[in-house]
């Protein structure tokens, strides 16, 4: 079973509550979820919040619409992760996501999850050292032990608050392995951290989202293929 774990919280300090900052209507986490719907690859998706006052209004809404949520520790975050897969048992294999990426393509998602089957990796993404995806497309994989073994040992507070460094730091232990794309898309910027970043998001879905809800990224791309800005 390939269960996906999407983190997300209210106290971002660039800009704080945008992950239900409404994007055409919806909360910018109901958007994002609603294109991981669509993936063909993910069995179960467990948001995990914080128990933090501020993530109380996040996992009431989470609750309100039957996605299951994991509360823990809002600074620990690879601690809230394997209470979130604690939460399924039968998962094998782990996908990370974060909930600043409302433009998230359930193809590239796909993509990544096989690479990592077959090659047989402990630890698989699109965001290797030398990155050809636009950021806010990343997707990590990775085996439950792999996470098991993080969430035991990793001691730095980087890799507890990072979730997956503590296996990517150690490739004589982990097979780490990478999907590419070309030409690069690199230069984009698509993940939300700032005011003007959420404002193109919403022009993003505001000229695709009408006529095709299943957008890709390369309609994206198209929209705005040398910057992270939209054409007049």
């Amino acid at each position: 079973m390939n269960l996906a774990i999407l983190q997300a919280r209210m106290s971002s300090t660039r800009l704080p509550g945008k992950v239900l900052a409404p994007v055409l209507g919806e909360p910018m986490i109901g958007r994002q979820l609603e294109r991981l719907a669509r993936s063909a690859r993910l069995d179960r998706i467990v948001v995990a919040t914080s128990t933090d006052p501020s993530d109380d209004p996040l996992a009431a809404w989470c609750e309100g619409r039957g996605q299951p949520v994991f509360r823990g520790a809002l600074g620990d975050v690879l601690d809230r992760f394997h209470g979130a897969l604690a939460l399924v048992p039968e998962a094998d294999t782990v996908v990370r996501l974060t909930g600043d990426c409302p433009l998230a393509d359930p193809a590239v998602i796909d993509a990544t999850i096989e690479r990592h089957l077959a090659t047989g990796a402990d630890y698989t993404s699109n965001t290797p050292a030398v990155r050809t995806y636009p950021h806010g497309l990343d997707t990590e994989v990775m085996r439950r032990t792999a996470l098991e073994a993080a969430w035991r040992e990793a001691k730095d507070p980087y890799e507890r608050e990072h979730v997956t460094p503590f296996i990517y730091r150690h490739p004589e232990r982990f097979r780490i392995e990478s999907l590419s794309r070309q030409p690069s898309l690199a230069h984009l910027r698509w993940t939300v951290d700032f005011p003007q970043d959420l404002a193109f998001v919403r022009g993003v879905y505001e000229r695709l989202y009408p006529a095709k809800p299943a957008f890709t990224s390369d309609d994206v791309a198209q929209l705005s293929p040398n910057s992270s800005e939209l054409p007049p």
